[in-house]
């Protein structure tokens, strides 16, 4: 069974809405990958942010 990590998950889910949100945002298919890039990256490294942020917060 796969079990994915935390980290692991957060890429996933980043991919599977990047494609969606570029597919269905944008009308060519350069501007749909460069959007779709462009979401992905802003989900990986607001999540990495964030985590950071939790970490700080808690010790």
């Amino acid at each position: 069974m796969f079990r994915p990590s935390h980290f692991a998950a957060v890429v996933l889910f980043a991919l599977f809405a990047s494609v969606v949100f570029g597919i269905t945002q944008r009308e060519t298919p350069r501007r749909m990958i460069r959007y779709g890039i462009y979401c992905f990256v802003l989900f990986v490294g607001s999540a990495i942010v964030l985590s950071w942020v939790m970490f700080l917060i808690a010790r």
